[in-house]
C-alpha cells in the first residue's frame, strides 16, 4: 500500500522550479565568467561552513525562530548544492546522484511504506515483521537492521575489489573509521563508546564507570596545571563521563546543550536586572553582585516554570 502524498506538495513546488533555478544559480556562479570567489572553492576549503550553517539552523529550531529557521535551512541547502556542483565541475557527481541516492536510501529503509523489496528477503525480514512496524522503536529497529545488512553488502564488494586487486580481503576495515571526525567532540564520544561497546568493550556497570571517573580526576589533579598532560587528561575525564551518560542512557550533546541554554537564559535576566537595578552593564558590577543577580535569576525562572 503506498502513502497518500496528496498533502505532501505543499512542501515545495510542484514542478521544482525553485531548486532548479537555484541549482543554475550556483551552476552559474561557479561558470566562466561566474564569480571569482565561488569559482576558486573546493569540497576542502568550505567543508566547516557546512557544520557552521547545520548549527545556525540548529540554534533557529531549539529557539523556534521561524523566520530564521527557514534562512538558516536556506542556508544548509546553500551548501549542499555548492558541494554537489564543484563535484559535477570535478566529474565526480551530481545533484541529480545525490538527490537519487537519498531518495533510493529512504524508499529502501521504509519497507512498511513503500513496500517489501526482495533485498529486504536478504536482510533477514518477512512481510509479516514489516508490517508490524507500527511504532517508532519497531521501525527503528528494522532501521538499524537495514543499514547493518547495506553495510554487509558493501563489505562484500569491497571484498572481491580487494582479491581484484592483489591485496589482502580480510584485512578488517578500522572499526571507527566511520565515525566523522568533524562531529563535535561530545557526539563523538558518544559514537566511538558506543562502537566499542558493540564490539564487547564495555563496563559491566554504571558504578564501574563511576570508579573510572574518579581514577581519571585523580591523574588531572596530578598533571601540571596549564600543560598538554592536563589538558589530555582533562580530555578523558569527559570522554569517562561520556560513558556514564551513555550507561544512563541519556544523550550527552544533549544535556550539555540544555544546560547552555538554561546558563544563557540566567545569564540574560542578569544583564537585564543590572541594567534596570544597577545602572550598569554586567561586567562592570563586583561579584558579590554578580552572585546576587544568579540567585535571583535562578530563583525568577523556578517560578516561571512552576
Amino acid at each position: 500500500m503506498q502513502p497518500d502524498t496528496n498533502n505532501a506538495h505543499g512542501a515545495f513546488s510542484a514542478t521544482g522550479e525553485a531548486f532548479v533555478d537555484f541549482c543554475e544559480t550556483i551552476a552559474a556562479l561557479r561558470a566562466p565568467g561566474g564569480c571569482p570567489w565561488d569559482r576558486e572553492q573546493t569540497h576542502a576549503s568550505i567543508a566547516s561552513n557546512m557544520i557552521e550553517e547545520a548549527a545556525e539552523a540548529v540554534d533557529a529550531i531549539e529557539r523556534d525562530d521561524v523566520r530564521h529557521m527557514r534562512e538558516e535551512l536556506g542556508d544548509v541547502l546553500l551548501q549542499v548544492v555548492l558541494q554537489a556542483q564543484i563535484a559535477a565541475d570535478n566529474g565526480e557527481f551530481t545533484i541529480d546522484d545525490v538527490i537519487a541516492d537519498i531518495q533510493s536510501k529512504m524508499v529502501r529503509r521504509h519497507p512498511h511504506v513503500f513496500g517489501v523489496e526482495t533485498s529486504l528477503a536478504a536482510a533477514g525480514f518477512l512481510p509479516r515483521e514489516v508490517e508490524e512496524a507500527t511504532t517508532p522503536g519497531r521501525v527503528l529497529d528494522m532501521w538499524e537492521h537495514i543499514k547493518a545488512h547495506e553495510r554487509k553488502l558493501e563489505q562484500d564488494a569491497a571484498r572481491k575489489e580487494a582479491l581484484a586487486q592483489g591485496l589482502d580481503p580480510d584485512a578488517p576495515r578500522p572499526l571507527l573509521d566511520d565515525v566523522p571526525r568533524s562531529l563535535p567532540a561530545l557526539q563523538q564520544a558518544q559514537k566511538i563508546s558506543k562502537k566499542a561497546v558493540n564490539a564487547g568493550f564495555e563496563w559491566d556497570s554504571v558504578e564501574d564507570v563511576w570508579a573510572k571517573v574518579d581514577e581519571e580526576v585523580g591523574e588531572f589533579l596530578e598533571a601540571e596545571p596549564g600543560s598538554a598532560h592536563a589538558a589530555e587528561e582533562f580530555g578523558d575525564v569527559l570522554f569517562t563521563l561520556v560513558n556514564v551518560a551513555r550507561k544512563e542512557h541519556i544523550d550527552a550533546e544533549a544535556a550539555l546543550r540544555t544546560v547552555c541554554t538554561k546558563f544563557r537564559r540566567r545569564w540574560a535576566i542578569m544583564e537585564q536586572h543590572a541594567y534596570e537595578d544597577d545602572k550598569q552593564r554586567i561586567d562592570t558590577l563586583p561579584r558579590t553582585r554578580l552572585e546576587s543577580l544568579w540567585d535571583q535569576a535562578k530563583e525568577e525562572l523556578r517560578k516561571d516554570q512552576q
